[in-house]
């Protein structure tokens, strides 16, 4: 480990003349060295210590680190304008970086959320300076990792977000009215004047995103996803089980395997978006589920940026927290599983009584039954409790939600082995509604022999055409988890998972105050004998 030397602050200019400032962290060290480069917007002093290690310490370990406020955030010039600059800007940072003294002309990229993002960026301009980068929790398609999910729009983290990028906007500015009154709604989201936004912030992006409800051209020119084809690089994927970007992560990590001829490596923690360690929403994951990533990035750059044989390539590339056992487990590549149906059974009191809605292993007789129903009442939409978009995101205990009469569950019977599962759960079911449109929510949970119920993974759909009957099929975020012998599965079902998504009003999205008055209540009928749930099952010595 290396003495640090003081901080410096530099500035480089854009290719169209845009002052872009940084901190810069070096070792007391000779010679020239490899430098470690993050991009972000939330001032460059914070350096994502949230979920990382300070810049210090990557520093220590004989890199130049440097930490760069990007276009019109923090003290950088320009105007700001989300993901807007980041190839160009990316780009011409790399270069810069490169050239700094004592730089031995290799870059690495580090970071999540917005930082893992300006990663892809610039390896899109392929710098040649760049060697490897570390992109965490990113959206690689915008629109369906990052916006929407299954066609709802994400309300709580995209209005939350806007409001702070508009926030410290109006503090860069000096608009201390604008300032105040964003501060305020920030401290009370889900906002009860969803118009907040367009009076003080109508350049937010947030007002395109919403515009702009299908996968159009818009997002296809900004995802990045769309202009990374010929990009292949060594990249460390990072994510998390209650990461409400999982899905870009492994969209990312799933598309560069396919096609790249460099290394690429994934682990996923029992994480949300932040913080890294051991305790997620109720649930405490043991010692082994505090953040192993400042470590395992210093030995990827020392591999790829020093020429280091750091024994990282010898092993497997995939690895898994599995929650329930809660250790780190290793694979060869992200396994296909076994797949195992449970299939859904009622009398018709799903939403009454918990013994009236069972999930059974075998496929239900061919006999007449009731259908269950569901009534969703917008003045107390079914509110979200934890899992990937809710905040606080993680494991919850939710039977105080299971016991709403707009919720119907269905349980199994003690299992009688412990149950190892990997891979993307599929809820289908058979539906229909009074209404032109209806969302649905699908919650698995886990039921411990007291009764309490925590829940595992969730998934949402917007559904359009409601009035005809028709299987919805509902993907629920990916999982790695062992169930122990004695839990029930449980299925939740419900027509909101409010503020997480936007309530629908039996026509679209709720996106106003207009047109939550206009809000209709939404009955929807379920065919427990054509509905079903695909469980992905582990096999065994994998």
């Amino acid at each position: 480990m290396y003495k640090i030397l003081p901080k410096e602050t530099a500035s480089m200019y854009t290719r169209d003349g845009v002052r872009l400032d940084a901190d810069i962290y070096r070792p007391d060290a000779a010679g020239e060295l490899p430098v470690l480069l993050m991009r972000q917007p939330y001032g460059r002093a914070i350096a994502s210590t949230v979920v990382y290690a300070h810049p210090m310490w990557y520093a220590a370990h004989g890199y130049i680190v440097v930490i760069q406020d990007v276009r019109g955030r923090g003290t950088s010039q320009g105007e700001f304008q989300l993901f807007q600059h980041e190839v160009a800007d990316g780009a011409d940072s790399v270069n810069w970086a490169a050239s700094l003294p004592n730089s031995n002309g290799m870059v690495g990229m580090y970071g999540f959320s917005y930082q893992g993002m300006t990663q892809l960026y610039a390896a899109i301009a392929k710098p040649p300076a760049l060697k490897t980068i570390c992109p965490a929790m990113i959206g690689y398609d915008l629109y369906a990792d990052w916006a929407y999910e299954g066609g709802a729009f994400c309300l709580h983290t995209n209005l939350a977000w806007a409001v702070q990028l508009a926030t410290e906007t109006a503090r860069l500015r000096g608009d201390q009215a604008a300032y105040q009154a964003l501060l305020a709604a920030s401290r009370n989201l889900p906002l009860n004047n969803p118009e907040i936004l367009q009076q003080l912030a109508p350049e937010s992006f947030y007002h395109d995103w919403v515009v702009h409800s299908e996968p159009d051209d818009y997002w296809q020119e900004l995802s990045p996803k769309s202009h990374f084809a010929g990009v292949d690089l060594p990249m460390l994927h990072i994510g998390g089980w209650f990461d409400t970007y999982l899905r870009g992560t492994l969209h990312l990590y799933k598309d560069m395997v396919a096609r790249a001829a460099t290394p690429q490596h994934l682990i996923i923690g029992p994480w949300a978006h932040l913080p890294w360690g051991r305790k997620v929403g109720a649930a405490d994951f043991g010692q082994l589920a505090a953040s192993p990533i400042d470590e395992m990035q210093i030995r990827w750059f020392d591999q790829f940026l020093k020429g280091v044989d750091t024994g990282l390539l010898d092993q497997p590339p995939v690895c898994l927290f599995e929650i329930g056992s809660n250790v780190w487990q290793k694979f060869s590549s992200l396994i296909t599983p076994l797949h195992k149906y449970y299939f859904l059974s009622s009398i018709g009191l799903a939403s009454i009584r918990e013994d009236a809605g069972k999930l059974i292993s075998h496929a239900p007789c061919p006999m007449p039954h009731a259908p269950d129903v569901l009534v969703h009442d917008p003045w107390r939409p079914v509110p979200a409790v934890g899992g990937h978009a809710g905040m606080p995101a993680g494991v919850f205990e939710r039977s105080q939600i299971d016991c709403r009469s707009d919720v119907l569950t269905y349980t199994s019977a003690p299992l009688t082995a412990d149950l190892s599962l990997l891979g993307d759960v599929l809820v289908e079911i058979c539906c229909q509604s009074d209404q032109d449109s209806y969302d649905l929510c699908a919650v698995l949970s886990q039921v411990d022999p007291d009764g309490r119920v925590f829940n595992m993974t969730q998934g949402y759909l917007h559904c359009r055409d409601g009035k005809h009957s028709i299987t919805r099929k509902i993907q629920l975020q990916p999982i790695c988890i062992r169930i122990t012998k004695g839990n029930c599965l449980r299925l939740s079902l419900s027509l909101a998972c409010y503020p997480a998504y936007t309530m629908n009003s039996g026509n679209g999205a709720v996106l106003s105050s207009e047109s939550l008055m206009n809000a209709q209540i939404i009955t929807l009928t379920v065919d427990c004998g054509a509905s079903q749930v695909l469980l992905p099952i582990m096999r065994n010595g994998e």
